[in-house]
């Protein structure tokens, strides 16, 4: 697909199917009962649930959308708009490797990361499957070595502890992954992450470790990203502390990173840099040697499986008709809340505490890659794009934010995640049975609400009866799956990426590029200078000069 070519897509309201829509919401939408529906539509559960079969042909992930607000001739229409929008067209360019980040004039080729068959996969007619299969091998060369103990610090001693050091992409995957998947860990070696810029979250990590049985993993594909090298000079002075000559450095630092040059002049040896291309995106790339800290903590097979996993769901994603299509649901769903109905946000609640860090990593997925006001076609929109997506595990998010879910003014479209295989099954079972209770109950609670009737009928009186009304028809997607085992967590993470692609694509923006992050940092850099002596300055608007001078007077470090 040509740069040229993206002029063509249009603005998501001048599309014929837009206007449909409008006024389907306006007839229908939003006064549609899902419990009458169920009533009027014996089969709707049964037309409006998918099963998702992963690579190894186990059916081991269900998604159930029959509690959403939507009919049949809702989401036909919703499919008329994708089809419309051609997002099937854009969806065949980004599995093609050609250019569909046009601001930045390149591919978008995570998908490649984990092409396990090893089918040719093109970027400017050259197949990077033999690139990317290169990689891996060195990943679990290297993996296998720390994990056997083959490798050793320069003490001669096992590595125990791996120190992840990056940020963003090259944070909150590895970050979330590991948490998931910490049940199929290695019981003799910890991994720990640091990306914040405050020295505290560095300092903390580091307490308990010892620089002769720790690794670090440096991940700034540059090797110039400022928060990450600041961290990681940090920490080779805490390791040169105790272990004296940089020759050391070699043994206990790793990068992932292309910057040959800035990574042997930091004193890594270059056999151990694990480079990944321009066209793996940061939030999209824990699929490639930005995972190392995961395939160290549970190993290479199970990587290997993760990888497989989300390679099935890019062959449901690209093979089946959009009216089957998990990722194409889930996404139009979305634009249906989002556009039509006003929503705002979206909530994903994992009942598992393997997953508290889930939906973290699905807000930069989702909000970087869609909070974006500019098409494509190099205009502003006229409607809403990007979704605010927040969550927390369940039963937690019962007690804190799920009063505004059930009874708040705001319209809240809410994921359920659920295993009906807990890793843990603590005392017969008990934990989970409770667990799987509360997912059931609050997605059945959340549809039905409960009438004025049936408070009065509890025996309710007076002025306490409209607090115990619940309005309901509150839509919720129930996902769930039989075990969160490696294979299962890295399609559920494609399937996320797959609707994030269709809701970009649908509000025509560039789901790929990032410039709303650029504006801070390189602020950031200027008042940097302006911080390296304790002279007042009036350089900036007078809040911001006052903020600084503050800070000087109080920060005691001049």
């Amino acid at each position: 697909m040509s740069l040229k070519a993206f002029s063509d897509f249009k603005l998501a309201s001048e599309l014929n199917t837009w206007g449909e829509l409008e006024e389907l919401y306006k007839t229908k939408g939003k006064n549609l009962s899902v419990k009458e529906e169920f009533q009027t539509d014996p089969k709707r559960f049964e037309k409006l649930s998918k099963t998702f079969v992963n690579y190894d042909g186990e059916s081991n992930v269900f998604f159930d959308f029959s509690k959403n607000l939507i009919d049949d001739e809702i989401l036909a229409t919703l499919i008329k708009l994708a089809k419309e929008a051609k997002v099937e067209e854009l969806r065949d360019s980004l599995f093609k490797g050609e250019h569909i980040n046009n601001t930045e004039d390149r591919a978008v080729y995570h998908v490649a990361l984990r092409n396990r068959s090893n089918k040719p996969m093109c970027v400017d007619g050259v197949n990077v499957a033999p690139e990317v299969d290169s990689v891996l091998e060195h990943m679990k060369e290297f993996s296998e070595a720390v994990r056997s103990g083959e490798w050793k610090g320069y003490t001669g001693k096992k590595i125990t502890d791996v120190v992840n050091i990056g940020i963003g992409g090259s944070d909150l995957g590895p970050v979330m992954v590991t948490e998931a998947l910490k049940s199929y860990a290695s019981p003799d070696l910890k991994v720990h992450f640091v990306s914040n810029i405050d020295g505290t979250h560095l300092s903390e990590a580091l307490k308990p470790l010892d620089a002769e049985t720790t690794l670090f993993l440096i991940a700034s594909k540059t090797f110039t990203t400022a928060e990450t090298i600041t961290n990681a000079n940090s920490a080779k002075a805490w390791f040169l502390k105790q272990a004296k000559e940089e020759a050391h450095i070699a043994k206990h630092f790793a990068a992932l990173s292309t910057n040959a040059t800035e990574v042997a002049k930091f004193g890594i040896d270059t056999k151990n840099m694990f480079g990944f291309e321009s066209w793996v995106g940061g939030r999209y790339s824990v699929w490639s040697a930005i995972g190392l800290s995961v395939a160290i903590y549970i190993g290479y097979d199970n990587f290997d499986k993760f990888l497989k996993g989300a390679e099935a769901f890019d062959k449901h994603f690209v093979e089946t008709p959009i009216e089957d299509n998990i990722a194409f649901i889930g996404g139009l769903l979305t634009i249906w809340y989002n556009n039509f109905f006003g929503a705002e946000t979206h909530l994903v609640a994992p009942f598992d505490q393997y997953l508290h860090r889930f939906a973290a990593y699905l807000q930069q997925l989702s909000m970087e890659s869609n909070g974006k006001s500019v098409t494509r076609g190099n205009v502003f929109t006229n409607y809403q794009t990007g979704t605010i997506l927040f969550g927390e595990p369940a039963t937690n998010a019962q007690h804190s934010f799920f009063q505004l879910v059930h009874q708040g003014t705001k319209l809240i479209p809410a994921d359920f995640i659920l295993a009906a295989r807990s890793h843990n099954p603590t005392n017969n079972n008990i934990h989970q049975k409770m667990l799987a209770s509360n997912f059931f109950a609050q997605a059945e609670a959340l549809m039905l609400g409960k009438t004025e009737e049936q408070v009065k009928a509890e025996g309710n009186t007076g002025d306490l009866v409209p607090h115990k009304i619940f309005q309901g028809n509150r839509p919720t997607t129930s996902i769930l799956a039989k075990e969160i085992d490696p294979q299962t967590l890295g399609a559920l993470i494609a399937y996320y990426e797959h609707v994030t692609f269709v809701e970009g694509a649908i509000w025509n923006v560039n789901s790929y590029d990032q410039w709303g992050v650029e504006l801070g940092k390189v602020l950031a850099k200027a008042i940097g200078k302006e911080l390296e002596d304790g002279e007042k300055i009036d350089s900036h608007d007078p809040s911001t000069s006052g903020l600084i001078n503050q800070f000087k007077s109080w920060s005691g470090i001049y």
